[in-house]
């Protein structure tokens, strides 16, 4: 890949609206991204591997739940800090930001809000130093957009459950050392179970071949009989609520990293189109391209205001579900919207690895899936404006 000579687009000066804690700490995730993970990406892209040597980088820059209090280990950072360092990690790699915003949103958050005080002294410090490393398990072979339907399960024992089923699609799970899982007891409620490496019966089988998230760690979780200390089960909150509430955050967490995977896209593009000669003069001064430019930047910045006024809310705790899905599905859409005409410019070379922009477009092929599909996210839009649920 080609030296990162990345300069982030702020056409409407939304500097203006963050506060010098926000720039500096999205500073501090932009020089590393630069430094740290441009020069390995497209090769652990071309190999499919995870770069675990970026792990201890990702938690001293806040990767690993900014917004969780000091006394858990965390940074106590606002919501806008957390999407603004998931904007720069994606701008690296959505499989980087994907390793933090699971590590971040459904793993640390569910243990923060619904664990009890002692599983948080136990796990929290640790995941946000990267010393453990976590996955959440909600999704299996046959039941994706709807996790009610999941056939995971626990059983009481008396002094421990003993857990069976089977996950799917989980980022962080061939080196996951806990695992945030959701199951059914034996009333049919759903449940949070933390399920640790080394329990007898756990295992954790990787995904290869995939087009898709490649620098990302993808796989199963297997469970065959896994005796689950009553104590390993999160106290403060059941249901099919519990997790969805996890979900939000995460939603949140790629709205704004795929700004970031546009931002990239467009920045690559722009440089392209000057420096490219054709006819005697640079493409960027043919009407289609910078058809193509304009375009893209108008998005961008239309969906940062977006993003950002969902942050304000977020912070002030009044951001709805389905205004986070809006916000998701948007920017999702927009992102790949920009990479494709990126490509386009680039012509030829966008599709090899000394560009980033086929890699992003790849990428973002798993984002729009998941954390909820696109047609999903559309349809909790649609039952939140007319109260009609067209889902069955």
């Amino acid at each position: 890949m080609s030296k990162d000579l990345y300069q982030a687009p702020d056409y409407f000066l939304m500097d203006e609206l963050l506060t010098e804690e926000h720039k500096l700490i999205r500073d501090a995730a932009r020089d590393w991204v630069k430094k740290e993970v441009s020069p390995i990406i497209e090769e652990a892209c071309q190999k499919s591997e995870f770069p675990k040597k970026i792990i201890k980088g990702l938690a001293e820059i806040g990767g690993f739940g900014p917004y969780i209090p000091e006394k858990y280990g965390g940074a106590g950072l606002d919501q806008i800090s957390y999407g603004l360092i998931m904007q720069e990690l994606e701008r690296g790699d959505s499989g980087i930001r994907s390793t933090s915003s699971v590590q971040s949103s459904l793993v640390m958050y569910p243990i923060w809000k619904y664990g009890s005080e002692e599983q948080k002294i136990k796990f929290l410090p640790k995941l946000a130093t990267g010393e453990l490393i976590g996955c959440f398990g909600l999704t299996e072979p046959d039941y994706g957009s709807n996790p009610g339907g999941m056939k995971t399960n626990i059983k009481d024992m008396g002094d421990h459950y003993i857990l069976n089923g089977a996950k799917m699609w989980i980022s962080n799970s061939p080196f996951a050392d806990v695992a945030v899982v959701w199951a059914k007891n034996d009333k049919g409620r759903i449940k949070g179970v933390l399920v640790e490496r080394g329990m007898d019966g756990f295992t954790t089988p990787e995904t290869h071949s995939k087009w898709s998230l490649r620098a990302s760690a993808t796989g199963e979780l297997v469970f065959d009989n896994v005796k689950i200390p009553k104590e390993n089960i999160l106290p403060n909150k059941d249901g099919l609520g519990a997790p969805l509430g996890c979900l939000d955050s995460a939603r949140y967490g790629i709205a704004w990293g795929t700004i970031g995977t546009a931002m990239d896209c467009y920045d690559t593009a722009l440089r392209y189109a000057k420096q490219r000669i054709q006819f005697g003069k640079p493409i960027a001064s043919f009407q289609l391209q910078q058809k193509k430019l304009a375009e893209m930047i108008t998005e961008i910045t239309k969906a940062q205001f977006l993003t950002w006024r969902l942050g304000v809310l977020r912070n002030e705790g009044r951001a709805t579900s389905a205004q986070i899905s809006m916000c998701k599905r948007n920017n999702v859409e927009m992102a790949l919207n920009v990479a494709r005409e990126a490509r386009q410019i680039l012509g030829a070379m966008g599709i090899t690895g000394e560009y980033s922009i086929m890699r992003h477009m790849m990428n973002l092929e798993s984002v729009i899936t998941y954390e909820g599909t696109h047609d999903i996210h559309l349809l909790i839009t649609g039952m939140d404006i007319t109260g009609e649920n067209a889902f069955k």
